[in-house]
């Protein structure tokens, strides 16, 4: 049916690392895999195996979560996206730590389930944040350029006509001069 890999910690595995709770839902118990360092890991790949079927309006759902959290929505893929690394943006871990039933201290988990594609917030929730950040950076970075430049009229800042075209050139000249530079705008 479908398989993960964490990059850099694991071995790909197959659906029987995970426990089936019914039908369309499976979790991986974090403490069976790395114990209470599960914050460590942050990214998962999930793939649909060959032989597995998901309906075209159907999706693999992928959500996390922290011991006495909510589960969140990581990402999903679907058989027009067979496979997707997602990060894991672990939750902190919420105010609800009480021993189980049987005296075992919750675990963070993470849940794969079968879901209608058309439900989904967004396949990849990680790289939508990322972008959103990285527009919010450069807007700051353009912001703080015009207002070294700018006077005030009333309740207005007045700036220069060309102030767009003269931080748009210095900000592709820092990038050329220094490849870090845009890594700075990302997460």
């Amino acid at each position: 049916m479908f398989g993960v890999v964490f990059p850099n910690r694991s071995f790909p595995m197959d659906i029987s690392a995970f426990s089936q709770i019914d039908t369309f839902h499976w979790i991986l118990d974090m403490n069976t895999f790395v114990g209470e360092a599960y914050d460590q890991v942050g990214e998962m790949c999930i793939f649909l195996l060959n032989n597995f079927t998901l309906p075209p309006d159907k999706a693999l759902a992928v959500y996390i979560q922290s011991p006495g959290s909510p589960f969140l929505f990581c990402g999903a893929v679907t058989l027009t996206r067979p496979s997707a690394v997602l990060s894991l943006p672990w939750p902190e871990p919420g105010g609800q730590f009480q021993l189980t039933a049987d005296a075992v201290p919750l675990s963070a988990k993470i849940g794969v389930s079968v879901e209608d594609l058309a439900t989904l917030p967004s396949l990849d929730v990680t790289a939508e944040k990322r972008i959103e950040r990285l527009a919010l950076k450069v807007g700051e970075n353009l912001f703080n350029f015009m207002q070294s430049f700018c006077g005030v009229d009333g309740n207005k800042l007045v700036v220069p006509m060309d102030i767009l075209d003269r931080w748009f050139k210095k900000f592709q000249e820092k990038a050329k001069r220094d490849p870090e530079y845009l890594k700075g705008f990302t997460l």
